[in-house]
């Protein structure tokens, strides 16, 4: 079907977009790889993938999203500093701006569905100025292929990305010439200023932590797998805690690498692709995703390419530790490609340890689960975020996803908590941070040895060994695994000076209480009760 023969149901003037240049109706890779190339966005690397640099913008900015403040939705938002209320009025604003900015030229359309399971999708557009980003939205969303499907589709949100136009704070309103805004009531997302292709995927995500839980469905920002008996596992955690690493298992499926809902009948992916961060990705400690970065349909984020051979280096941090690669989930060879599991027999929680003191690997009790779950403790590493420098920092993200939460915490963490209960779910907290002392002292866990502890759980293989309290985190670590020195296991043996550990492991639990207050009022006692002592 080509462009000019496409007359879908429902147009680009339903979002106020008239007089363009042209529109390229969701056009396939190949395709997309010519747009790129006749407008310059960027090179193809030598084995075949898309290579685009962001400029400044080169990881999410958090402080640039606001959410429009308005009837169907106000009552509902969880405000504050993840959603920063901006008025109908500067939102109509700035869409005014845009539309007529957009005019005269070429944008690229993709029609897809967020969610795979057909009961709970829901039917979204993406417009884009750059061929390069429709690529990205048509790898990380589930394209509409079907031609009358196409026709009829019926976007319930659309995402108008124009990073070539620059607000101006003293008028719209913004905080910078960047800006993220969301549109619950009239179902748009307007991106601009940022060419920064993660906006568009974690502003999908914002919507469906919006809409599920409305509906009794939990939204989790959390990677999910399968073993070979049909035995579901997800692992919440944030950029950087090893979600997309530890769930790309060549022993087990991989159902999506980032963004689940959790329905009455099981788990299902909200994705078509993955999204993995590429700097220093190696062939032996990750296989699968490492493949990727040498594939056509691949899209390269701020990866350095020579220009002269079109080899990509994976070790040059030079444009940002943050680079990135987007593929399609087929690009993984034992990917489950209708993206829905059963109940999750495992819930993982992955965090990463700047202070070097959290067992790589405990037993949780679902009100500990609750607990660890609100508080969402990592460590950011650099480059997920603009402003950071390359030392990590300890945060506590609630939900493991703070930044992309439209409701209250606690309507996740109760959904999460009655979900375990019902299906009798076994949780795990697994530190991915560091051991023998913290960041600058002790070294990185090693990614061989949380593959072989998460492993060892999903697998049974701790059901019978003997648990040991941690007397400071009050938590069950194994004394045992197969494939992990039994040092490794115990954090304070790991330190040459056990009262450094002592006094930083106390620190890190003052900050975990400090945390915790705000949730103090509205959870169980029992979930207060099973925090940090």
């Amino acid at each position: 079907m080509s462009n000019s023969e496409f007359t879908p149901k429902v147009g680009l003037d339903a979002v106020g977009l008239t007089n363009l240049g042209g529109v390229m109706w969701n056009a396939t890779p190949a395709t997309l790889y010519e747009e790129f190339v006749m407008n310059g966005e960027g090179l193809i690397a030598a084995d075949g993938p898309m290579c685009a640099e962001t400029g400044k913008y080169t990881g999410r900015s958090p402080e640039d999203k606001f959410v429009v403040e308005e009837a169907s939705s106000k009552d509902k938002i969880w405000w504050g500093k993840v959603n920063r209320p901006i008025s109908e009025e500067k939102f109509d604003r700035l869409l005014h701006r845009v539309q007529a900015y957009l005019q005269d030229s070429m944008v690229y359309v993709q029609d897809c569905w967020a969610g795979a399971e057909v009961s709970e999708r829901v039917p979204i557009r993406v417009i884009t100025q750059l061929a390069w980003h429709s690529l990205f939205a048509r790898n990380m969303f589930i394209p509409v292929t079907d031609a009358d499907d196409l026709r009829n589709h019926e976007p319930q949100f659309t995402v108008i990305g124009a990073p070539g136009f620059k607000a101006d704070p003293a008028i719209d309103g913004t905080r910078s010439e960047a800006f993220i805004l969301v549109h619950f009531g009239r179902g748009i997302v307007l991106i601009g200023g940022t060419s920064y292709a993660g906006e568009i995927k974690k502003s999908i995500f914002t919507v469906m932590n919006y809409l599920l839980p409305l509906r009794g469905v939990l939204s989790m920002h959390c990677s999910a797998n399968e073993g070979p008996s049909a035995d579901t596992a997800v692992f919440f955690g944030l950029s950087g805690t090893g979600k997309t690493t530890l769930s790309a298992d060549p022993k087990r499926r991989l159902i999506g690498d980032d963004e689940h809902g959790w329905t009455n009948h099981g788990v299902f992916n909200f994705e078509g692709g993955c999204y993995a961060k590429a700097i220093r990705l190696s062939a032996e400690a990750e296989p699968e995703i490492f493949a990727t970065t040498r594939r056509f349909g691949t899209v390269l984020e701020n990866v350095v390419v020579d220009e002269l051979t079109r080899e990509i280096d994976l070790d040059d941090a030079s444009l940002t530790e943050n680079t990135r690669a987007s593929y399609p989930i087929t690009q993984i060879h034992n990917a489950k490609l209708e993206g829905i599991g059963e109940h999750p027999r495992n819930v993982v929680m992955l965090t990463c340890d700047a202070f070097g003191v959290m067992p790589p690997i405990s037993r949780l009790t679902p009100e500990q689960a609750s607990y660890h779950f609100l508080s969402g403790y990592t460590a950011k590493v650099a480059g997920t975020e603009r402003g950071m420098g390359k030392e990590p920092q300890a945060t506590f993200s609630t939900c493991f996803g703070a930044p992309f939460l439209a409701l209250p915490p606690t309507v996740y963490s109760d959904l999460l908590a009655k979900k375990i209960r019902d299906h009798k779910a076994s949780c795990w907290l697994v530190n991915t941070g560091w051991s023998g002392g913290g960041f600058g002292v002790g070294s990185r866990i090693k990614i061989a040895y949380s593959r072989a502890m998460v492993n060892a759980a999903l697998e049974g293989k701790l059901n019978d060994v003997k648990f040991v309290k941690d007397p400071i985190f009050g938590l069950d670590v194994p004394g045992e695994c197969p494939g992990v020195p039994t040092e490794v296991l115990m954090p304070r043996d790991t330190w040459a000076d056990k009262r450094a550990y002592d006094a930083k492991a106390r620190e890190l639990v003052a900050l975990f209480e400090k945390n915790f207050e705000q949730f103090a009022d509205t959870v169980p006692a029992a979930v207060r009760s099973a925090g940090m002592k």
